[in-house]
């Protein structure tokens, strides 16, 4: 753990610089608007170690895979969300010496992420190698507003003898991914044009041939006065890629230049190639006319809609405080829901691991926080984004030898297409496509929408449940359907049979599928003739066997221990637990060879137990509670995913200080470096699970016969919390105090609540009380 930034319950805070935290602060300091996002990099040159990562939504290269391109329906790429142009790059020089705080004596340093208004602030005092001592305050953020738009303002003050400064606002196209093959890099100029004090950079990607635009235009203020451009003596750069104009002013002690840089960044997935530029164009005037006051005071209007229902409040436990609301904030600037073509990618806008790519994190983990935080259109179209790539799902099937419309989602894909490069993952961690199916349950027991079946839904479940019937094959030995070769969630086990999750998630996907078809055709007659006749599905006969499946496949179960297996065999292995490792030996995945965890009964993430907590209507406490005592000893939480299930299981059985504990280590996983792998970027998917161990562990809060449910506790180490849930219309707030919960009303409609199983209604704009029991 790296406790290095202040505890604050709006804001993250650096004090003092660290060089070798850099890269971790970058990825956590990072900003974004569901379109771009930008790391917290300098604006000034910095040569120091550092990750520069600008990342356009949905823009990405397939770059060749370097593993298993040989073996036939191996993926034959990995998809790269790209690092774009650099927009925010202001280079100074004083008196022909670069500001570079990797060459500084770094007399002060502040970095502050402002998660209430979203903008990032960053100040600093520096002594240069020539003797010159210079404070630069800077505060940039994009838009929420205006999507297409960055704004930065960059004040510069020299505090020692007069001197000359250059200023150098840039764009710079000439990037590169930081695991790209070979330093490769993958945009091509198009085109370059500097005039009257603005500049555009156009490149286009290769093979994928995206268009992105980027430009800019400043103002410039000394001692608070704006100097007209037009009296600056524009010194034009040009190079391959990159365009700048620099300017020279020369200053006195204390004199204070202020620099603000509009930016603008515009694609072809949105417009036509040949308007980008004028688009671009009209994009700057309206921040330069806007100017940045106005702008930001937007952006703050526009965080303050966002929190007024999505907001967690805790009090007593600032550490916590914090936490939960940088997971939030992070979540609502990786995805706002308003193009059904995107996703969320494991590391959102804030690095380049794992491609930028969509796992099953996003129906697994995001789906329940953007269901109870937004519009149900925003969670809708995650599920839409994959009934688009319905087609691709089953191409991907067909390229491993399944038939007749069986579909298998990809675990890593951006455009449908199975783009990841590890066998074990790509072929075996097959339980994505029950996440999918789950998703679509989910979504629909939330929010009501049962047209989602006719619409949607019916057609995923169909192709989804075609390839479990396909993927099972009947054992003779066992007299029951089996499952071999795969991965479950616990990626520490490869190659196995039967894991209990896995084949859970079929079983109830060929039910839940069954019910979706009878409901389908009695609601939608005319509708399912339709699905039937483009998905050529044979109902009686494809639906007998998904029953004989259903009814008959295996599950593996120690009688002795009363417990389900995460596997055939787990017993087998050397039964240890993650008390009897050496401390210097975490995490195992950085200390340990692949063939040593293989071997290993150690749980990298919640498997089984990942099973009891979709499924936990199913199984009583005792049930629950042989489980998780066995399987919560052996994990040693080495997925960002697999705390937050733990932290819910735990409150389920009442143990509140592991709950507190998983809560924390899930919440805190990125602002103190559990891992040590945060300069790689953040945990983004994982941030929902951090919202869901608050609102569904310590608030309880499950569906249950169409109506929202709670069993709330409160963590000793904290006085109070509060939730906002939007329901059907609705927009409660939910208070947990020390001996009662009150729930909020703040809908004009009245609304039925279970609380500790007993119905309360709620009147439309006023408020209930229940003792907390």
């Amino acid at each position: 753990m790296k406790e290095y930034l202040l505890k604050d319950e709006w804001n993250i805070i650096e004090e003092g610089f660290i060089p070798e935290y850099n890269r971790i602060s970058e990825s956590v300091f990072s900003i974004g608007n569901g379109y771009m996002g930008q790391r917290a990099n300098f604006e000034e040159k910095y040569s120091g170690e550092s990750l520069r990562g600008t990342y356009m939504a949905g823009v990405y290269y397939p770059d060749k895979t370097r593993v298993g391109w040989w073996k036939n329906g191996y993926p034959e790429y990995f998809a790269k969300v790209l690092n774009a142009t650099n927009w925010i790059g202001i280079d100074i020089k004083i008196n022909n010496i670069d500001l570079d705080l990797a060459q500084c004596e770094v007399l002060e340093f502040k970095r502050v992420l402002n998660m209430k208004e979203g903008y990032l602030q960053r100040s600093f005092l520096a002594k240069m190698p020539n003797g010159h001592t210079a404070k630069v305050d800077s505060q940039r953020f994009v838009s929420m507003r205006h999507k297409e738009l960055g704004l930065i303002k960059y004040t510069l003050t020299l505090l020692t003898t007069d001197a000359s400064l250059q200023i150098k606002p840039y764009l710079d196209a000439d990037v590169v991914n930081q695991d790209s093959n070979y330093e490769e890099k993958f945009w091509i100029e198009v085109e370059k044009s500097m005039h009257e004090g603005e500049a555009f950079v156009t490149a286009k990607t290769k093979k994928t041939d995206f268009h992105l635009c980027t430009g800019m235009k400043f103002q410039v203020f000394h001692n608070n006065k704006e100097i007209d451009i037009r009296t600056l003596e524009l010194d034009s750069e040009e190079k391959e890629k990159y365009a700048a104009l620099a300017f020279n002013l020369h200053v006195q002690p204390n004199d204070t230049l202020t620099l603000y840089k509009y930016a603008a960044n515009v694609t072809s997935r949105d417009h036509e190639i040949d308007q980008l530029k004028k688009i671009c164009a009209e994009a700057l005037h309206t921040a330069y006319q806007k100017g940045f006051e106005q702008m930001i005071q937007e952006q703050a209007e526009a965080w303050a809609a966002i929190w007024e229902h999505s907001d967690i409040s805790i009090q007593g436990d600032v550490d916590a405080q914090q936490a939960i609301r940088f997971n939030i904030f992070q979540l609502n600037q990786t995805y706002t829901g308003e193009d059904e073509r995107l996703n969320i990618g494991p590391k959102g806008f804030t690095g380049e691991k794992y491609g930028g790519s969509t796992y099953w994190d996003t129906e697994a983990y995001c789906l329940a926080f953007y269901l109870a935080t937004a519009e149900p259109q925003v969670a809708k179209n995650l599920l839409v984004y994959r009934y688009k790539h319905l087609p691709k799902a089953i191409e991907n099937a067909q390229k491993l030898g399944f038939k007749n419309g069986a579909a298998l989602y990809p675990m890593v894909t951006i455009n449908g297409e199975e783009c990841h490069n590890e066998w074990e993952i790509t072929f075996e961690e097959i339980h994505r496509n029950g996440a999918i199916a789950r998703a679509i349950f989910d979504y629909i027991r939330y929010t009501g929408d049962q047209e989602y079946l006719v619409d949607y839904g019916l057609e995923v479940l169909i192709g989804i449940s075609r390839f479990w019937s396909q993927r099972v094959h009947f054992s003779q030995a066992r007299q029951k359907y089996v499952m071999h070769g795969v991965t479950g969630p616990n990626e520490y086990e490869n190659n196995i049979n039967n894991n209990w999750y896995t084949n859970t998630m079929a079983q109830w996907t060929l039910r839940y599928t069954t019910e979706a078809i009878n409901w389908v055709k009695n609601q939608a007659p005319q509708k399912y003739a339709e699905i039937l006749e483009k998905t050529h599905f044979k109902e009686s006969a494809e639906t007998a066997r998904w029953q004989e499946i259903a009814n008959n496949l295996h599950f593996p179960y120690s009688e002795e221990l009363g417990v389900f297996l995460q596997q055939d065999d787990y017993l087998d292995k050397e039964q240890l637990t993650v008390d009897q490792l050496d401390p210097k030996e975490r995490p195992i995945n950085q200390n340990w060879s692949w063939d040593r965890i293989l071997r290993s009964c150690f749980i990298k993430q919640a498997d089984t137990l990942q099973g009891i907590y979709v499924f936990e209507d199913r199984f009583d406490l005792e049930t629950i509670r042989r489980n998780f005592d066995f399987y919560e000893p052996r994990t040693v939480h080495e997925s960002s995913l697999s705390p937050c299930v733990h932290a819910i299981l735990a409150a389920k059985l009442g143990r509140k200080e592991k709950a507190y504990e998983m809560y924390l280590r899930t919440s805190r996983l990125d602002l103190d470096d559990y891992n040590n792998d945060t300069e790689d970027g953040c945990h983004i998917t994982s941030m929902a699970g951090t919202w869901m161990a608050i609102v569904q562990g310590f608030g309880g809060m499950r569906i249950k016969n169409d109506l929202l449910s709670f069993e709330p506790f409160i963590p000793t180490q904290w006085d109070a919390y509060a939730f906002k849930i939007l329901f059907r219309g609705h927009l409660l707030n939910i208070q947990i105090l020390k001996d009662k919960i009150v729930i909020g009303n703040q809908s004009p409609k009245t609304i039925t609540v279970l609380i500790h199983g007993e119905e309360n209604q709620v009147e439309g704009n006023s408020q209930i009380e229940v003792a907390l029991s």
